[in-house]
């Protein structure tokens, strides 16, 4: 009868509710596990009719028990609580008897960031040609300003503010916002425009590749790859290490949690009205006080100032 039950609620997935191929699969081998544990523990053929909360409850701890890891757990429930769902709307059970269930929390795995050494490496590209200027502006950027992906890629020329040393951003939700760039990442993208120029652009999209057309998403992981590879860094480098290296360092730096989620562009509701008090100079102060690069710069500048 499971059996039988099973098949029905795999059809109710794929028409009713057009669960992916791979959920449904999920889900089955889920359900298939988690009944081979009840009929174990009750050691005769059992109705999921007739299961109770109780004896969910203990196949979820025998199997964490197991060394079934909490994310793991959270798809065995919900495989569960939607069978269940499934059986109340047929008529066959009165109430879902994992309704109230919940799976361990789930331990967020930490920001992997590269460290200051390991940045700066990254970005000494010595090579003059047209596609490694490009791609040192676009690390220079990521690093700067904590970019996302879809963020920089999305770019035109006209959002970069030269005079302000700022950047405008279109970020999740279409939400603008004006962020800070540093020094080397200006210098860095100058370079580029003006190799860019030599280029037939089909749009004003800052960075394009070698005939024109703007830089796709997999094209900018895969360049950042390929130079973690030809600098030695004994990591994967990537879009999102960048932008969580650059708000490690700002952290590190400035202590100054509310300044840094802001310049990230972070659209959580609950810390939205933490942000209104924030004005723009505040960001920008915190920003030229605390970014590794941006201070390096004004130190080099000083430094040029006194020499001449």
């Amino acid at each position: 009868m499971n059996a039988n039950w099973f098949k029905r609620f795999e059809s109710y997935c794929r028409s009713e509710r057009q669960l992916s191929a791979h959920t449904v699969r999920n889900y089955l081998y889920e359900l298939h596990r988690v009944s081979a544990k009840l009929e174990e523990n009750a050691c005769l053929p059992f109705l999921w009719s007739e299961v109770n909360h109780e004896q969910i409850q203990h196949v979820l701890g025998q199997l964490h028990r197991q060394g079934l890891s909490p994310r793991s757990l959270s798809l065995t429930l919900s495989a569960v609580k939607q069978f269940c769902d499934f059986l109340l709307g047929e008529g066959v059970i009165n109430a879902n008897p994992a309704k109230s269930l919940s799976a361990p929390k789930q331990n967020k795995p930490l920001p992997k960031n590269m460290d200051l050494d390991s940045v700066t490496h990254l970005l000494e590209i010595d090579a003059d040609d047209l596609l490694s200027v490009r791609d040192k502006a676009i690390m220079e950027l990521f690093y700067s300003s904590g970019l996302r992906l879809a963020e920089l890629a999305a770019l035109d020329v006209l959002a970069i503010r030269f005079a302000e040393r700022q950047v405008k951003v279109l970020g999740k939700g279409s939400k603008e916002r004006i962020v800070p760039v540093g020094r080397c990442a200006i210098q860095a993208i100058q370079a580029w425009l003006a190799l860019r120029e030599s280029i037939l652009c089909q749009d004003e999209a800052l960075f394009v590749t070698a005939k024109g057309k703007r830089l796709a998403h997999r094209s900018i992981q895969a360049r950042l790859a390929k130079w973690g590879q030809e600098q030695a860094l004994n990591m994967r480098v990537y879009p999102h290490k960048l932008r969580h290296s650059f708000a490690t360092h700002m952290l590190e730096s400035s202590a100054d949690l509310r300044a840094v989620q802001e310049l990230l562009g972070h659209a959580n509701l609950s810390t939205t009205q933490i942000y209104t008090s924030l004005d723009f100079q505040h960001l920008a102060k915190v920003y030229d006080g605390a970014h590794p690069r941006a201070s390096r710069a004004k130190k080099i500048n000083s430094t040029k100032r006194e020499e001449s």
